[in-house]
């Protein structure tokens, strides 16, 4: 397979394995990812994922400020006599103009089984939802919000004890080689372009900080699947006697007793604390008040006289 002439687009670490592996079968031209950020404490300028891989392998680097409307970046690109584009996570919709430069438009990996997750944050809806299996998707990019016809999938289950960050990472590691096996396809002319069903299409918005807030009233699997898809950011959290309190860790129970509204403490297994939830249990572990450290859950409840019976809110 001849190599093909590529720009990237890409910017943060989920984006690396593609990225990675595009640089070793083929020609890639030129990568665009976001400025850098402030960030950290100081809030120092810090260069997207991305950017530092473009810049350590040598690489002709864009961070444009803006996407639509930029006549020097368009003109840039349509001097490079680009085969294909791939973006991976880059972070920007694409206007139309830039999607029709390449001979072969813009391929997207997306961390999903389209049209299910459509959106910025697929992975973390997925396990929130408490989906079994997910995947990724390799989508002819157009003007839409990952509505695109699908070039190729690959599934793969969720196992049981994933969260955001670690399935993230084996999804990345995936995504690198379903797109590797669409360019091979691109190539020789036969890869496939099925379009996706509107009415089968779900959304994954970004995620805000309340989407970390344990929902008591939701059952215990459902506190948990939460619990997992926030992992990373914004986290879990509560709030008990005007003080919001991270969670660290939180286990479904093997205890099955009853009883209790939602949100109440039944007792300790260890030091964990085991709370009701709408139907079954949950072991809240590791838990950091504001301004305070990480500590045990039986640490915290016992400094504040939370015992069986308590409701937490």
């Amino acid at each position: 397979m001849k190599p093909l002439r590529v720009a990237f687009f890409g910017s943060p670490e989920f984006a690396l394995p593609t990225f990675e592996a595009l640089s070793r079968q083929h020609d890639v031209v030129v990568v665009v990812s976001q400025p850098d950020r402030p960030a950290g404490r100081g809030l120092g300028l810090r260069r997207p994922a991305i950017a530092a891989a473009a810049v350590a392998a040598g690489l002709p680097l864009l961070q444009p400020r803006k996407v639509k409307r930029n006549e020097e970046l368009l003109a840039h690109l349509a001097s490079l006599d680009l085969d294909v584009g791939v973006t991976a996570a880059y972070g920007r919709i694409l206007p139309p103009e830039l999607l029709e430069l390449p001979r072969f438009g813009i391929l997207n990996v997306h961390a999903s089984l389209l049209p299910r997750w459509r959106g910025a944050a697929p992975i973390q809806w997925a396990l929130i939802a408490g989906d079994r299996v997910t995947g990724i998707t390799v989508m002819q990019t157009d003007a839409g919000l990952d509505t695109g016809a699908i070039r190729l999938q690959r599934r793969t289950p969720v196992e049981a004890d994933e969260d955001a960050p670690t399935l993230a990472t084996r999804l990345a590691a995936l995504g690198a080689e379903v797109l590797a096996e669409a360019l091979t396809l691109l190539s020789a002319g036969s890869l496939p372009l099925v379009a996706q069903d509107p009415d089968a299409a779900t959304l994954a918005p970004p995620l805000t900080p309340r989407d970390g807030e344990v929902r008591w009233a939701d059952t215990a699997r459902q506190v948990h699947d939460r619990h997992r898809g926030v992992a990373g950011w914004p986290g879990t959290s509560f709030v008990h006697a005007g003080q919001r309190v991270k969670v660290g860790t939180l286990l479904l129970a093997s205890d099955e007793r009853g009883g209790g509204a939602p949100g109440t403490v039944l007792g300790f297994a260890g030091d964990n604390l085991l709370v009701a939830c709408g139907a079954g249990l949950v072991e809240v572990g590791d838990l950091k008040p504001e301004s305070k450290g990480v500590m045990s859950a039986r640490a915290w409840a016992n400094g504040r006289s939370v015992n069986a019976g308590v409701q937490l809110v």
